[in-house]
């Protein structure tokens, strides 16, 4: 499996911005899919994940703010943020796990930096 994040750049505190994740295999074949992020100096974190049958969790900084989603046609995992702060400043990564073998493949990461 293989994930290609797209969608980080540089926004102003306020902004939007939509990172997408484009998976080389089946989102079928996985069971969770989410975003983590880590900024300088501290540990990667969940954001957000989505479970096959929907279910979703966020990570409490991003709550009312980022939204996940998926296209199942497409393989495809998004992350729309909302309402950006400085604090969302890292590098984001997506993740998935492969149900079968429970696996986790990353993606390389797309670096989002919100200036103040």
């Amino acid at each position: 499996v293989q994930l290609q994040a797209s969608g980080g750049g540089l926004v102003q505190a306020g902004g939007s911005l939509r990172l997408s994740c484009a998976a080389s295999g089946s989102m079928f074949d996985f069971d969770v899919m989410g975003w983590y992020r880590q900024a300088p100096g501290k540990q990667r974190e969940l954001v957000a994940r989505i479970s096959r049958g929907g279910g979703k969790n966020y990570a409490d900084s991003a709550k009312g703010r980022f939204t996940i989603s998926r296209d199942m046609a497409k393989d495809t995992l998004y992350l729309q943020m909302n309402s950006l702060k400085p604090e969302d400043t890292a590098v984001y990564y997506c993740n998935v796990r492969v149900a079968v073998t429970a696996y986790e493949y990353w993606g390389e990461g797309t670096l989002v930096t919100v200036s103040s």
